[in-house]
């Protein structure tokens, strides 16, 4: 077995090579004047079992049409088995049309990467499960709760789970059980014509003097996020952390959260960042133990 580092891996690659004492091979990449990008596998691995190892972050059509045409060189180039780690899957919002006519987008990509060769797929935390059953072949899905509770153990004394919407409820649930935490859930809507967020109905609780910990599987440009924040210091809160598995923050999202009194933000490494200040998880070992 072999592990094939693409060109976003957020050293992800890295960790699951010495987590498993197994070989890492990165790709040849490089980018013509036109903006293509040039890939090359620079070893033979016919007969081998292949992890590759491919975020699909921003840029994420660049990262996605690398995944295909790495995936495809090494089916090519004769692997037995073909094994694409995919820990941030770019297009999971867009999983069935909302208005008719609407490209069902994490469709296509599912049906792709089936096309050009993989047979088993690792995506930690999709938007939603049930959307991968477009892909055909072997599923694996990552929920790297154990190392977000334990760090939410570490920062906070007195903390509360809490949902920004009925779609995050199960993930905070179970967060939320791991360190014997209280939960509950904000019901929201969305304008599908302009993406505003509303607070449709809040939670009936108490949240004085309580660390609250917001949890969600992808915070983009920050807005329900926010909404959920003030909402919770409106209950009497004396905290809040914001907690994104696939932490994108698009734009001003950072300072919009720091505004609406966010006092922590943690992310994990399926998605590259530089900022000091924001706590990164390495979800590494949760996808090894998968493997």
């Amino acid at each position: 077995m072999i592990i094939i580092g693409g060109t976003a891996t957020n050293g992800i690659d890295e960790s699951l090579s010495k987590i498993l004492s197994i070989p890492l091979v990165k790709v040849e990449n490089k980018i013509f004047p036109d903006g293509e990008s040039y890939i090359r596998v620079p070893l033979s691995i016919r007969g081998e079992d292949v992890l590759l190892v491919q975020t699909t972050d921003y840029p994420q059509d660049k990262h996605l049409i690398e995944l295909f045409l790495i995936a495809e060189t090494i089916k090519d180039l004769g692997a037995r088995k073909l094994t694409a780690i995919v820990p941030y899957l770019a297009y999971s919002r867009q999983d069935r049309r909302f208005k008719d006519g609407e490209a069902v987008s994490i469709k296509t990509i599912l049906h792709i990467l089936g096309e050009v060769g993989v047979d088993s797929l690792v995506v930690v935390e999709p938007h939603k499960p049930e959307e991968l059953s477009y892909f055909k072949g072997e599923l694996k899905i990552i929920h790297p709760y154990h190392q977000i509770s334990k760090k939410i153990k570490e920062l906070t004394s007195n903390p509360f789970i809490l949902a920004p919407d009925r779609g995050a409820l199960e993930r905070a649930r179970k967060i939320a059980e791991e360190i014997g935490a209280p939960y509950s859930y904000i019901e929201k809507e969305r304008d599908r014509n302009t993406g505003e967020v509303r607070i449709k109905e809040a939670p009936n609780v108490s949240l004085k003097d309580k660390d609250v910990v917001i949890i969600d599987d992808i915070i983009s440009t920050g807005g329900t996020i926010s909404q959920a924040s003030k909402l919770a210091y409106s209950l009497g809160a004396k905290s809040v952390i914001a907690v994104g598995i696939h932490l994108l923050l698009v734009g001003d999202a950072k300072e919009r959260l720091r505004e609406a009194g966010v006092k922590t933000l943690i992310g994990t490494n399926t998605v590259k960042t530089t900022d000091k200040d924001i706590i990164t998880i390495d979800i590494s070992h949760s996808i090894a133990l998968s493997l």
